[in-house]
């Protein structure tokens, strides 16, 4: 199945609390380990590189 398209997936310019980066570095590296266990390190990097799947990284650790 062939994806296509377009979204706009803007980048925000503001600053993170220290309290909440500490927290959102904590969460993206369990996270992130969490993913080499189950699928590995080409897994990762895979995810990553998906627009997508990046942005809702973003979400979830409290980037939106």
């Amino acid at each position: 199945m062939k994806r296509g398209g377009y979204t706009d997936l803007p980048l925000h310019y503001g600053r993170v609390p220290a309290w909440l980066y500490e927290r959102m570095t904590s969460l993206a590296g369990a996270v992130v380990e969490t993913i080499v266990k189950e699928r590995g390190t080409e897994e990762v990097l895979r995810r990553l590189s998906d627009p997508l799947w990046f942005q809702a990284l973003g979400c979830i650790l409290g980037m939106d």
